[in-house]
């Protein structure tokens, strides 16, 4: 064989060497995206077990606040469709639905003095508020690694790797303007 066949079988090598590299980086980047979404997942469920005890809660003390009280449970079942059908720009949807009724929920809970001295309520107040901080946490987590997958997808020579292995994109877990920051719920009751 002469010396132009080595040359050739070398680069030959080199470069199946460098697309398993970027093949598995890929695949690297997609399992931690996919690790990162099931982190809001399941934050997600925790907190979606927690509605119906704060709204039967409420319930016992809000007798007139029936249409706040359907707002959240409403909104609840619509972020439990979205993770469902893991649908990610309607759960930003209904994550924003469902803010908006937990914040009009803990904003007319201030009426009721007898429902925000209820350790129940108080319990599940701040259990609701730490799970919306971490929820928000790994929101950022999660997008910070779609990010770098969907960057590392349209990089060349990684979008020929990509489209050849079938890679997809991830799309970001955005919620509307006013829901961007983070609701302190206990400064609602401070």
């Amino acid at each position: 064989m002469p010396i132009a066949g080595f040359i050739l079988f070398g680069v030959l090598i080199l470069i199946a060497l460098y697309v398993i590299l970027i093949y598995n980086r890929l695949v690297q980047l997609k399992h931690d995206t996919v690790k990162a979404w099931s982190n809001i997942d399941v934050l997600l469920a925790q907190r979606h077990d927690e509605l119906p005890k704060l709204v039967e809660t409420c319930k016992q003390y809000m007798k007139h606040e029936k249409e706040t009280l359907e707002r959240v449970i409403q909104a609840r079942s619509g972020v439990s469709a979205a993770r469902e059908h893991h649908d990610v720009r309607a759960l930003g949807s209904a994550e924003g639905e469902l803010r908006q009724g937990l914040m009009s929920l803990f904003a007319v809970a201030e009426n009721y003095p007898e429902l925000k001295a209820d350790q129940s309520f108080r319990a599940l107040e701040r259990r609701i508020t730490e799970l919306e901080s971490s929820i928000a946490d790994r929101r950022e987590f999660y997008n910070d690694h779609v990010n770098a997958n969907n960057v590392r997808l349209d990089q060349f020579p990684d979008v020929i790797v990509a489209r050849l292995f079938g890679f997809k994109p991830f799309e970001l877990l955005e919620f509307s303007d006013t829901d961007i920051s983070n609701p302190d719920l206990r400064a609602l009751f401070g």
